[in-house]
């Protein structure tokens, strides 16, 4: 078990939920029904992500805490919440984390939203957590 996990994201953070897109899925039969699919800023965001992120070679899956300290290149308004989704589902595809769900990520203390102009980024520190299923 990784006591604690450093990782530097060296660009502005984005967010799932701006832009997305709604595109039909055809269905067995010849229906079809919506799917909402991220946009293609976010894709970008995450391939960047994904070639930034060198592979660690461990997959955590255990209890942590995922501390993000966002660094917006803006002082526009953002929700954090959106900001660890995004994060989350990146740590999840370069296979550092197994699962976001809550039995892994117990907990985000320490996280931020701050403001650098000049040197956006996200900082994450990863960091075993006690399991403490009753």
């Amino acid at each position: 078990m990784l006591n604690k996990l450093t990782i530097t994201i060296p660009f502005a953070p984005i967010t799932k939920k701006n832009s997305q897109q709604i595109i039909m899925k055809k269905l067995p039969g010849g229906s079809q029904r919506p799917i909402i699919i991220p946009s293609k800023q976010y894709k970008e965001y995450e391939q960047k992500c994904k070639d930034q992120i060198v592979a660690q070679g461990i997959k955590i899956d255990y209890p942590v805490n995922v501390q993000a300290m966002y660094y917006m290149p803006t002082r526009r308004r953002v929700d954090l919440v959106n900001l660890h989704e995004a994060l989350h589902d990146v740590l999840v595809k370069c296979e550092v984390l197994e699962d976001d769900n809550s039995k892994i990520i117990v907990a985000t203390d320490g996280s931020r939203v701050m403001y650098s102009k000049d040197n956006p980024r996200t900082e994450v520190v990863i960091t075993a957590m006690e399991n403490n299923d009753e």
